[in-house]
């Protein structure tokens, strides 16, 4: 069954307020953290909704159910008589294999889980083929766990420098998932470490002024995100549920 509009707006009004109770003492303007509303559990009339209360970007871990959902909401979007305030976009948060990449390219704007030189130059070979170029971002395993997907710590710096020479990506920022616990303070260093890198990157001038993103937080722990410099938070059962 799909959430009412009004459970939604205050739910997300709710998490509206505890970003700008977050952002209190950074300087930091609430208004430019962005909601990636991740979609997986919902059908297509909750994401239709989240049109109607001003959220355009939408997460996927999945590839096959990327492709779906874009395609289902890009044939309503035809048919929507009310604008947008920005056109749609569609993330791919989930792990991405190599031999999906050429399905998850033709449907998502970005691709925020590029962990490995090998899957960065199979997308870059795959977009040239499209005629395209795509925006990615650096998947870190800041909590380091073994069954985590991401790049280890110490590689990520070299690996963003050679994502930058590949033609076809846009390397748009880092991402990282924190370790699943119940207290969300457990996941502040993974956010810590994924925000110095981030710094790290800024300062070196890797990927140059396309390099704006750090996208760490979900629905457990994204006001500890949003106080170590998220801004971009993947957010779903808080919207939901």
């Amino acid at each position: 069954m799909a959430i009412t509009l009004s459970k939604l707006q205050k739910n997300l009004s709710r998490i509206r307020d505890n970003i700008a109770a977050a952002c209190v003492g950074t300087k930091r303007d609430p208004k430019d953290v962005k909601i990636v509303a991740v979609t997986k559990s919902v059908e297509l009339d909750t994401i239709k909704r989240l049109l109607d209360v001003g959220l355009t970007e939408f997460g996927e871990s999945q590839v096959q159910q990327l492709t779906e959902r874009s395609a289902e909401l890009a044939a309503y979007l035809q048919r929507r008589q009310a604008p947008l305030a920005q056109p749609v976009k569609w993330h791919m948060v989930g792990h991405l294999q190599r031999n999906k990449v050429r399905a998850a390219i033709t449907a998502a704007d970005c691709l925020q889980s590029v962990d490995s030189l090998r899957l960065a130059e199979e997308i870059d070979t795959r977009a040239e083929a499209n005629g395209q170029r795509i925006d990615v971002m650096l998947q870190v395993n800041c909590s380091e766990e073994a069954q985590k997907f991401g790049c280890a710590i110490g590689a990520a710096v070299h690996l963003g420098e050679i994502m930058c020479t590949l033609k076809n990506l846009r390397l748009v920022g880092l991402m990282t998932m924190a370790p699943q616990c119940e207290d969300p303070n457990e996941s502040r260093q993974a956010f810590t470490r994924l925000g110095e890198l981030f710094e790290e990157m800024l300062h070196e001038k890797i990927g140059g002024d396309d390099f704006c993103h750090l996208s760490m937080g979900m629905s457990q722990d994204y006001q500890v995100a949003v106080k170590e410099g998220a801004n971009v938070l993947r957010i779903g059962r808080a919207l939901f549920e």
